[in-house]
């Protein structure tokens, strides 16, 4: 990690943002939506721009020259992106993917479920992790949900992990921030569960944007990200991040070409090539993975850390500015989830936007107004069913019976309608280029529903 100089942060990031971000203001526009995807820097496109105008690369899968460049720039990404991650190839193996989803699908469908090896999922999860309880359930294996508190907060989680120990062991699957409230879960809970004989697979998609994370001091055996998400460009290309001896223990359901070191029609056999090269199916993205170099350079010049108390300082502008905002009568305009203190919470903030009475308004209608307004904010569930339940304070009978009556004719506007509740948020993500006024403008925005 670069160490980060005494410039005053306000300065350094309106710097910044003139250098690499210039279209923002060009455009007038508040992009408050990192949690959806970053922004690239003007500098990345440069870069890569370059390193396709001179290189000549090939097919990594041959041996000519070059495909061994291919080869080459593929291993020192994988090598750059373990160092960000403060491990190296000593302990880990990074496997590129299109993004986070098939990461997290790598380790769902090779991983050993059985009766005896059970699913554990937080409540707080994207649906990409959801979605590992269907291999979980194929194979018998138990599954449970690490449920939350009030605040949003994992509950109890290692005593829950503790109790379901003396029954068997299994995969533990939570995410080190939340995509839909911005809180972060305690990173400890790996170590926790490794001493309780658990595996851990940890989705750091909407954590390593805006923190430093050591992989060395955070023993997950699976780490999956985006990095689209992490600097904006390119998209497509995610990366599962493993260590060897876990990665060792899957077994993987099929092969493809580029992973196998032989398959045979006649002998009906194959073998596996080992390590990252059994998990890669198809020919990597050798293209795009030689951009990630320019998009780590762009971080490591700002520094993690400057970083990080940069999109904290502007989330806590953005809380205290919406906890500000009354109806005429005194009611708050603004129903924010997640812990009211905002400690340990990332740059997310979800909320809805409420009328006099308290009842919030659709979500579609404050995104039109931002969308007029320039302002980029995002609504809906954002793909985590479980935080948004428990935000809403959903009754789980009163969902499963709407579920099963609405079924195929499913809205979200009927499924309100039926649990006669609010279904969806607003939710403002903070980022690398962001400043004091586009904070200023979103909250103009949720602004002009009073009354």
């Amino acid at each position: 990690m670069l160490s980060v100089a005494p410039v005053d942060t306000r300065t350094f990031f309106d710097e910044l943002r003139d250098r690499e971000f210039s279209r923002l203001d060009a455009q007038h526009h508040a992009y408050l939506d990192y949690a959806g995807s970053a922004l690239y820097g003007d500098s990345q496109l440069r870069a890569h721009h370059e390193i396709l105008r001179d290189g000549i690369f090939g097919n990594p899968h041959s041996d000519s020259s070059p495909s061994r460049a291919s080869t080459e720039v593929m291993d020192s990404a994988r090598r750059r992106l373990l160092r960000f991650l403060d491990v190296d190839e000593s302990t880990h193996d990074v496997i590129f993917t299109a993004n986070t989803t098939a990461a997290i699908k790598l380790v769902a469908e090779a991983y050993p479920f059985s009766k005896e090896r059970g699913c554990f999922l937080a409540t707080d999860n994207h649906n990409s992790m959801n979605g590992i309880r269907e291999y979980a359930r194929r194979a018998g294996a138990p599954i449970h949900y690490l449920p939350l508190d009030p605040d949003l907060r994992l509950l109890d989680a290692e005593l829950l992990l503790a109790e379901a120990s003396l029954h068997g062991e299994g995969l533990v699957a939570f995410p080190a921030q939340s995509n839909f409230s911005g809180v972060q879960h305690p990173l400890d809970l790996v170590t926790k569960a490794h001493a309780l004989g658990f595996d851990v697979l940890l989705d750091v998609a909407a954590f390593i944007p805006g923190h430093a994370l050591s992989l060395r001091r955070c023993p997950a055996d699976f780490a999956a990200l985006s990095f689209y998400k992490l600097f904006g460009y390119p998209t497509g290309l995610g990366a599962l991040v493993a260590r060897r001896d876990a990665l060792s223990r899957l077994r993987r359901p099929w092969f493809a070409g580029g992973t196998v070191m032989y398959a045979s029609v006649a002998a009906d056999a194959h073998l596996l090539r080992p390590r990252h090269e059994g998990f890669e199916d198809g020919t990597p993205d050798f293209l795009a993975i030689a951009a990630l170099d320019a998009g780590f350079d762009l971080l490591d010049e700002v520094g993690m850390p400057r970083l990080t108390a940069h999109v904290s300082e502007l989330a806590r502008d953005f809380v205290c500015d919406l906890r500000a905002l009354r109806h005429t009568n005194g009611a708050p305009i603004v129903r924010i989830y997640g812990p009211r203190d905002r400690s340990e919470c990332g740059g997310a903030v979800a909320f809805n936007i409420c009328g006099r009475n308290g009842t919030p308004i659709p979500y579609t209608l404050v995104e039109t107004r931002a969308r007029r307004a320039n302002v980029s904010l995002r609504g809906g569930c954002f793909c985590n069913p479980g935080a948004s339940e428990a935000a809403f304070a959903l009754d789980p009978s009163r969902i499963a019976d709407c579920l099963a009556k609405l079924n195929t004719e499913f809205t979200p506007e009927r499924f309100a309608e039926c649990t006669n509740t609010a279904v969806g948020a607003i939710r403002a993500s903070i980022g690398l280029a962001n400043n004091a006024e586009d904070i200023h403008r979103a909250a103009d925005v949720v602004a002009s529903f009073a009354d």
